[in-house]
């Protein structure tokens, strides 16, 4: 029995002096840069999913009816405004302009003839008035039957590219029949969907702003490369979604060699403004299951794992909306040496001088 004594107390004076010798190492260990998150307002890139509109598409439809009887055009090619895309062999608008033409000819020799019976006073003024106004109809009635056969020509209203063609050559034309599409991309209307926080931010910061100064926007193709020219904010839809809490925003992009066409998507990057945003360096924090914790120090020294929520990533930072204070103290470097309720010794860093360095350690 005294023998098993003598061994628990030599065991407990072991576990003493292991516990004391853990403690002391931390206590003498190497010191940890500490820093603490800052506060200020500052810019960061939003990306959105957006739909790449032509600022020009509609529907080339039929006027008249009539066999489609030539097609000078081809599907994906670029159209002049007035080029010759369609002509349709009209059924009875032909006939009914010769028909026109006829009766005009015969209500002019009518006109000349009273016109001449009038000088010699042998017909009345009345009667010369009478045929002019038969002669003037006769005319209008030609002019009406050439608008009909110029319906059966179909040009370009503008400058832009063929869509698929809906007919073929000798398909029966009813008015209003598709024939094609055709847009004008020399410009592109791209959309895209803003939480209504962050409009209010937009419209807060562009309060006093004039047309030169627009928010611009780049696109970022669904190649994931970026598009070659930035683009600009000049229109935001009257009505908030109430589905989604988001307004479309509209950002006009040149497109001179044509490469975007209507319909296509893509990713606007849009460089908002972030008010009072708390900032803490990209390499304080760590991942357990998709969620983000940093290291907390409190006043005795002693580093506490905490959850924090990122709102924003910028170069090198993370712009916090949950788990921190401007008070608190988080570790910086050494987080892989430190484990949760670890007492450690630090050095102080402010973030406003750490930040600088961030990029240069990072490389």
């Amino acid at each position: 029995m005294e023998r098993v004594f003598i061994f628990i107390s030599l065991g407990v004076l072991l576990f003493c002096t292991s516990c004391g010798s853990h403690k002391e190492e931390k206590e003498d260990g190497t010191k940890y840069i500490v820093t603490s998150p800052i506060k200020k307002d500052t810019m960061v890139t939003r990306n959105y999913v957006c739909q790449i509109r032509a600022i020009q598409h509609i529907e080339v439809r039929a006027l008249e009816q009539g066999y489609l009887q030539e097609i000078f055009v081809d599907e994906g090619k670029l159209v002049q405004k007035g080029q010759l895309m369609f002509k349709l062999l009209p059924l009875i608008y032909q006939a009914e302009l010769q028909k026109a033409q006829a009766e005009a000819n015969f209500a002019e020799v009518d006109y000349q003839n009273t016109k001449r019976l009038t000088d010699s006073n042998i017909v009345s003024i009345y009667e010369l008035a009478l045929a002019k106004a038969k002669f003037d109809k006769a005319k209008a009635e030609v002019n009406f039957a050439q608008a009909h056969m110029g319906f059966t020509e179909i040009r370009a209203p503008f400058t832009g590219i063929m869509d698929r063609f809906h007919v073929r050559l000798g398909s029966l034309i009813n008015e209003g029949d598709l024939l094609t599409t055709l847009s004008d991309n020399s410009e592109l209307w791209v959309y895209f969907n803003v939480p209504e926080a962050e409009y209010l931010n937009y419209k807060a910061s562009m309060k006093d702003a004039k047309e030169d100064n627009l928010l611009k926007v780049n696109l970022l193709m669904a190649n994931q490369q970026p598009y070659g020219y930035p683009g600009m904010v000049k229109t935001i839809e009257a009505d908030f979604n109430n589905e989604t809490g988001a307004i479309a925003f509209r950002a006009t992009f040149p497109n001179p060699e044509r490469l975007l066409r209507h319909g296509e998507t893509g990713n606007i990057q849009a460089t908002v403004p972030l008010k009072d945003a708390l900032l803490i360096p990209q390499k304080a924090t760590f991942e357990v299951l998709d969620k983000k914790y940093v290291y907390v120090i409190d006043k005795n020294n002693v580093a506490k794992t905490r959850k924090i929520t990122v709102g924003a990533e910028l170069m090198d930072l993370f712009a916090i909306t949950e788990g921190l204070a401007e008070t608190d103290k988080i570790l910086l470097e050494g987080l892989r040496m430190v484990k949760d309720k670890d007492t450690i010794k630090y050095e102080f860093q402010n973030l406003q001088k750490v930040i600088p360095l961030l990029k240069i350690h990072a490389e």
